[in-house]
């Protein structure tokens, strides 16, 4: 499942140029990633609730179901905005398949075998990373972009099909929630943080200052209170401990695939170079996330994590530059997948080692729980680091250009990286410490 997860992932950023090329749309260029994600907050907390309270099958399933479906809307749309359609249903089922994969990690096996279970799923990205972009960029080429999203609609109800029986043996929780607990409060949450950031994201992109101001205000109103719910306590203060580890998760997240989003465009369309050598980007930098999973797994239980997701962090920062200089200097575009695949092995270790961190501090029955925060931090980070990111291109391509729109959205992501450094400090050393 993580592999056929993993494909469409990598092949949507591929593809993307050609399918703007053909329906236009670039204002809505960034809500083709941006809505995914938002629409992931909500599945992933419905899962991760339906998960402690009846076992992960149902959620499971009902996530491929979802998944498949966009997969198909996307795949005929005649509009910008049926792709983004798509792309919102996908992430209702993306974010329950997200959810359910680590509460199986947490529950399905012991501590010592957690960290090779993360390198593991990590490493089923790298497959798709190796063939996905390059396979993705030939197709949209030599038939349609479309196919790179109904190929791949009939894999997911398959491997569904393969996690049945083993999933049945891994129930709910069988105590009470705790005291205060609302039924469904957190998917209440889920929904008025997606709208929150919805309105967040709509404020770059609305023409009018008058209703800008509105949407902004709005959303960072709306916003608060179920961050405050859904997150560990300290994630907005980056408090040392889980909060930190946290709010680590989303900026590193908000960071690189803010970024990342726009790489395959600046190689294709920028540099003229194709959409294939737009995907070799994405192939780099998913080998060494791999390859950077197993050196956490490696070191994880030595201590010093600390410093070890700082590193993590600054070599994303290195990617990004490089990414910067494709966008506006003679720079050869090989470097786009060299300085990707510097981010990609920073993400596999600072990401990893957050992630293990935080479900490694879980209460026992509260896997559930600590995998949607984790899936939280990263999907919020993801959509508003792609949405950010789009709206400044969005915004300045008209009177600058956009190679120039493109560099500026991603020297604000380097901003964000700087950021998620400086948090790093505040990460525990040890499992202990979480």
């Amino acid at each position: 499942m993580t592999t056929a997860v993993g494909f469409e992932g990598l092949a949507v950023p591929t593809v993307l140029p050609a399918a703007l090329d053909e329906l236009g749309g670039l204002p809505l260029y960034g809500w083709a990633f941006a809505g995914f994600w938002l629409a992931n907050l909500v599945g992933i907390v419905l899962a991760g609730y339906e998960a402690d309270r009846r076992g992960p099958l149902m959620p499971f399933v009902a996530g491929a179901a979802l998944f498949a479906a966009g997969l198909g809307i996307a795949g005929v749309a005649p509009d910008m905005a049926w792709i983004v359609a798509g792309r919102v249903i996908q992430g209702l089922g993306g974010g329950a398949i997200a959810s359910i994969t680590y509460i199986v990690i947490a529950r399905g096996y012991d501590a010592a075998a957690q960290p090779r279970m993360i390198a593991i799923t990590s490493s089923a990205w790298v497959l798709p990373g190796i063939l996905g972009p390059a396979a993705a960029g030939y197709i949209a080429q030599e038939l349609s972009w479309r196919w790179a999203f109904l190929g791949l609609a009939p894999l997911l109800p398959l491997a569904a099909v393969l996690m049945v029986k083993p999933m049945r043996s891994l129930h709910g929780r069988t105590e009470r929630p705790a005291s205060g607990e609302r039924p469904g409060g957190r998917v209440l949450d889920a929904l008025q943080l997606a709208v929150a950031g919805a309105l967040l994201l709509a404020a770059g992109n609305a023409g009018q200052p008058l209703l800008a101001g509105g949407a902004l205000v709005g959303g960072g109103v709306l916003i608060v209170r179920p961050l405050r719910r859904l997150l560990p306590d300290g994630t907005l203060q980056a408090r040392r401990g889980r909060g930190a580890v946290t709010a680590v998760i989303g900026l590193v997240c908000a960071a690189f695939f803010g970024a990342e989003a726009f790489i395959p465009l600046t190689v294709s369309s920028v540099r003229g170079a194709g959409t294939i050598a737009g995907g070799l980007a994405l192939t780099a930098a998913t080998v060494t996330w791999a390859a950077g999973s197993w050196v956490q797994a490696r070191l994880a239980e030595r201590g010093h994590r600390a410093w070890l997701t700082a590193a993590g962090a600054l070599l994303i920062a290195v990617g990004i530059g490089i990414q910067v200089a494709i966008a506006v200097t003679a720079l050869a575009t090989y470097w786009a997948a060299i300085g990707w695949a510097i981010a990609g092995l920073g993400m596999g270790v600072a990401y990893s080692l957050a992630t293990l961190t935080s479900i490694q501090s879980a209460p026992a029955g509260g896997e559930g729980a600590a995998s949607a925060s984790v899936q939280l931090a990263n999907t919020l980070g993801i959509a508003l680091g792609t949405g950010a990111a789009g709206a400044v291109v969005g915004l300045g391509a008209v009177p600058l250009g956009l190679a120039p729109a493109i560099a500026i959205a991603q020297l604000t992501m380097l901003v964000v990286c700087s950021l998620a450094i400086t948090v790093s400090g505040r990460v525990p050393s040890g499992r202990q410490g979480a």
